[in-house]
C-alpha cells in the first residue's frame, strides 16, 4: 500500500494532447490504470483504447476516476486543477510548468479547502514501484522496497532513485513535489506521510536553495521523526539574488542559502549527503546504523 497511490488508483489524464498521449502510453506500460482522458472538442473519441471526454465532470461520471495527471498548457492549468478538485479527484498531479502565479494561488486555495492532495506543479509526479506511476518518472530505474524519496528537483529524484536501486535498496514511494514557489505538497507534508507509513523504513529528502521549506521540515524531523532521513541540498554554488533553475530556487535577503539548509539538516539529526553522488552511500550507512 502506498502513501498516495497504488495499483487500484484510477487515473484521468487532463490534457491528452501529444505530450499527454506519450506519457499515457508509458504510464500504462508500467501498469497504471489510466481510465480516461480529457481534451476539449475530442469527446467521444478514444486514444489507444482510453476514452476521451470534453470535461472532467463527464470523465469522472463515466470512469470513476479518483486521481488526475495534468498536462494542460500553463494558461489553463490552474483551472484544470480546480476542475479536478471540484469533481472529487483525491490526488491531483500537475506536471505543467509555468502556471501564472495568481492562477496557482487560486488553485491551491481551492484544493486546500477540499479533500484532495495536490502534487506539483512543475513536478515529475509520483511512483509506487511495482504498482503504479502518475507522471513522467522513469519506471525502469525503480525497485520496490521500503525507502521513500521526496525531492523538489525532478532530475535529482531520478538520480536518488537510481543510486538506491544500484545498491539494492528498493523504494516504497517516490515523489517530486515541484520547484515552483507555490506548490501543493511540501517536504513537511510528505515527510509526515512517510513517518506514518508502515511500509517505509527511511526517507531521502532532496531540497534546494530558496525559501524555508527544508528548514521547516528539518525542525519537524528533529522532534517527531521515528525513521532515519538522508538529506541533500542543491544549489550550493548559486550566487545570492540569482535564480538557479526552478522559480523557487533563489536566495533573497541572505536567507535560503545552501549552507543554512545543510546546517538545519545536520542539527535535526538528518544524515547529510554533501554531494548528490553520495545519496545512495549515505542511505546505505543510515540503514545499517
Amino acid at each position: 500500500m502506498s502513501i498516495l497511490a497504488d495499483n487500484d488508483t484510477k487515473i484521468l489524464i487532463q490534457g491528452l494532447g501529444k505530450v499527454g498521449q506519450f506519457h499515457c502510453d508509458l504510464m500504462r506500460e508500467y501498469g497504471a490504470k489510466v481510465v480516461g482522458g480529457t481534451r476539449p472538442g475530442k469527446g467521444g473519441t478514444d486514444y489507444n483504447g482510453v476514452p476521451v471526454f470534453n470535461t472532467v465532470e463527464q470523465a469522472v461520471a463515466e470512469t470513476d476516476a479518483n486521481a488526475a495527471v495534468i498536462f494542460v498548457p500553463p494558461p489553463f492549468a490552474g483551472e484544470a486543477i480546480i476542475q479536478a478538485a471540484h469533481n472529487g479527484l483525491r490526488l491531483i498531479v500537475t506536471i505543467t510548468e509555468g502556471i501564472p502565479t495568481f492562477d496557482m494561488l487560486k488553485a491551491k486555495a481551492y484544493v486546500d479547502a477540499r479533500d484532495s492532495v495536490l502534487i506539483g506543479p512543475n513536478c515529475p509526479g509520483i511512483i509506487t514501484p511495482g504498482q503504479t506511476k502518475l507522471g513522467i518518472l522513469p519506471g525502469q530505474i525503480c525497485k520496490p522496497g521500503r525507502v521513500g524519496v521526496i525531492s523538489r528537483s525532478g532530475t535529482l529524484t531520478y538520480e536518488a532513485i537510481d543510486q538506491l536501486t544500484q545498491r539494492g535498496i528498493g523504494q516504497s514511494t517516490c515523489l517530486g513535489i515541484g520547484g515552483d514557489p507555490i506548490i501543493g505538497t511540501t517536504h513537511l507534508d510528505a515527510m509526515k506521510l512517510f513517518n506514518d507509513d508502515p511500509d517505509t523504513d527511511a526517507v531521502v529528502m532532496i531540497g534546494e536553495i530558496g525559501g524555508q521549506a527544508e528548514e521547516d521540515c528539518a525542525a519537524w524531523v528533529a522532534d517527531n521523526m521515528t525513521k532515519p532521513v538522508v538529506g541533500f541540498i542543491a544549489g550550493a554554488t548559486a550566487p545570492p539574488g540569482r535564480r538557479m533553475g526552478h522559480a523557487g530556487a533563489i536566495i533573497a535577503g541572505g536567507k535560503g542559502t545552501a549552507a543554512e539548509k545543510f546546517a538545519a539538516l545536520k542539527e535535526a539529526g538528518i544524515h547529510v549527503a554533501y554531494s548528490p553522488a553520495d545519496i545512495g552511500e549515505v542511505m546505505e550507512s543510515a540503514l545499517e546504523g
